[in-house]
């Protein structure tokens, strides 16, 4: 079965199909935070996060990001809250393990807080915007 519309939340209107060979949507447009609107990431950045016992945050909240990854470096449990609020080894969203890294979902916009289980070490994060 193949399915075709026409998409005009573009400019200009694209011819879109789904079938077999084409299982999801091809072109891209209004794609996030991407300017160009074509769905493609144009930034990584880096940044590094010293450990902390106490609530401190890992990546500020970005309307134009497409998603990140956290790396634990460090030999202690980081404890990783998405969201707001006040991070602790009993509110948060998952722990990652020393020298695990954890990608956070796409189209999660929202503020990542964090600590670790002792203060040894970093969180490396890269976001895609």
């Amino acid at each position: 079965m193949t399915l075709t519309w026409i998409d005009d939340t573009v400019t200009p209107p694209v011819q879109r199909i789904v079938s077999p060979t084409y299982p999801f949507p091809v072109t891209g447009g209004g794609g996030g935070g991407n300017p160009a609107g074509d769905g493609a990431v144009n930034t990584a950045t880096q940044s590094s996060v010293a450990s902390s016992a106490t609530d401190v945050t890992i990546l500020a909240a970005n309307t134009r990001r497409y998603g990140a990854s956290v790396y634990n470096d460090s030999s202690a449990v980081l404890y990783l809250l998405l969201g707001a609020g006040t991070s602790s080894a009993t509110v948060h969203t998952l722990q990652v393990a020393p020298g695990a890294y954890f990608e956070v979902p796409y189209g999660f916009t929202g503020i990542l807080k964090g600590l670790w289980a002792s203060a040894t070490g970093s969180a490396r994060v890269t976001e895609f915007s």
